[in-house]
């Protein structure tokens, strides 16, 4: 008999998680022997503490066809952290209490970090509970700061969008820097790890194009040193335009800005870099300065995905689906480089424990010797993961997003979930 199956995404979402809940769900059907119904968490991992299980059998094929042009999570995702087993067997024996009424035999986690903790944890259910289950890991951040992995998918979407706009963001300044602006600073996502700063560099190659200045959070921030770059290139180019990581840290690591109150187990909410560095411009250098905080839209913009990114996000999902069912558990779905040039790529896996509580940041043969451009080799890595177009198509004028019809499955338990436990 087959058993079914449970996909949750986690965490911030992509503009492309939807093309691996595609490839979860369209490769599941291909194996109706093996697997029953893909029931996917309404919002996470809660949609399973809650018992609320989107039955995705509900939705016609086109439907989910449609999920590869759809940003967001279709599903709902959520910032929820398992706690440890030894801590809270109470969540764990509510899991299995959901997975057993519906017959939950495959879990399929995407998401980051935090979620490769959480899916090792269940993997190991099967022996700490005597419930058998298969548990993988489909990877997803627009950080791509999971290690293993050549890149995460949808890291590849954020680089293009960021790289795109800084290009046509400078263009627009330099028209305008003799008589206005002369400084604009765009601030990207990145809280330990500032890879998508770095993939602005692919805007440009001289010292004349966007960007002429990236901030990390790999180098450590130096006022006196900025402010100098900054009049360098206005008085060299006529304007200055710099890519800032929302996480850039003073010598003593301490954040430049951050917002409480404090989210996602204590960690300070982030945004707000650039209007600080702005400060420093205008008050400091007296020039003109505009900046623009990309934020969601840099994570949501599907119009301008890069095509590897959506290819790759829809392979990690169909890999998990056709390791599981090859009687896999306890991994992570990876990507591995076979080549730079041309790329050419393939999926592989790792133990979901290597990953887990680990974080890879740029390294430094990516920074250039200053600390605020990238190398040549940083270009080499990145350059093919932001190739390609898959435009969404349209209709009057604005992308056609799938909307799902969101049908649940009948609740089988009585128990209601208690958030604190």
């Amino acid at each position: 008999m087959p058993r079914n199956a449970f996909y949750a995404q986690s965490g911030g979402v992509t503009a492309v998680i939807n093309a691996s809940a595609q490839g979860v769900i369209e490769t599941a059907r291909q194996y109706p022997d093996r697997i029953g119904t893909v029931y996917a968490g309404y919002h996470g991992i809660l949609g399973a503490l809650h018992e609320q299980l989107i039955d995705t059998s509900q939705e016609a094929p086109e439907t989910i066809a449609g999920l590869r042009y759809t940003p967001g999570g279709a599903f709902g995702s959520c910032r929820y952290g398992l706690k440890p087993y030894e801590e809270s067997t109470l969540q764990y024996e509510r899991l299995i209490e959901v997975f057993r009424a519906h017959d939950i035999g495959y879990f399929f986690y995407n998401g980051g970090g935090g979620s490769a903790v959480q899916c090792a944890q269940i993997a190991e259910l099967g022996e700490r509970m005597g419930y058998p289950i298969q548990a993988i890991h489909i990877p997803k951040t627009i950080d791509n700061d999971l290690p293993a992995t050549d890149c995460s998918p949808g890291f590849g979407s954020a680089a293009k969008y960021t790289a795109v706009s800084i290009a046509e963001a400078g263009l627009d300044v330099l028209s305008m820097a003799l008589t206005s602006t002369k400084v604009f600073i765009l601030e990207v996502m990145g809280r330990n790890a500032g890879w998508i700063a770095a993939a602005s560099g692919l805007a440009s190659h001289d010292e004349v194009r966007s960007p002429h200045l990236i901030l990390m959070p790999e180098v450590a921030f130096d006022r006196d040193r900025f402010l100098a770059r900054v009049r360098h290139y206005v008085d060299s180019c006529g304007f200055c335009t710099v890519v800032a990581s929302e996480g850039l840290r003073n010598a003593d690591g301490s954040l430049l800005s951050e917002t409480h109150p404090l989210h996602d187990g204590g960690r300070p909410q982030l945004g707000g870099l650039a209007p600080v560095l702005a400060t420093l411009v205008r008050s400091l250098l007296g020039y003109k300065c505009h900046y623009a905080i990309a934020d969601y839209l840099m994570r949501s913009a599907r119009h301008i995905a890069s095509r590897v990114d959506v290819e790759q996000s829809y392979a990690v999902g169909k890999a998990a689906v056709e390791l599981a069912v090859e009687g896999h558990s306890g991994v992570m779905v990876t990507i591995e480089r076979v080549s730079d040039d041309p790329y050419q790529w393939r999926t592989g896996t790792v133990p979901v424990s290597e990953v887990a509580g680990r974080e890879r940041k740029v390294p430094p043969e990516f920074i250039s010797d200053d600390g605020f451009y990238i190398t040549q080799a940083a270009r080499r890595y990145l350059q093919p993961l932001i190739q390609g177009e898959d435009h969404p198509p349209y209709v009057d004028g604005v992308p056609a997003h799938v909307h799902l019809r969101r049908v649940f499955a009948p609740q089988k338990t009585d128990t209601a979930f208690n958030p604190d436990f």
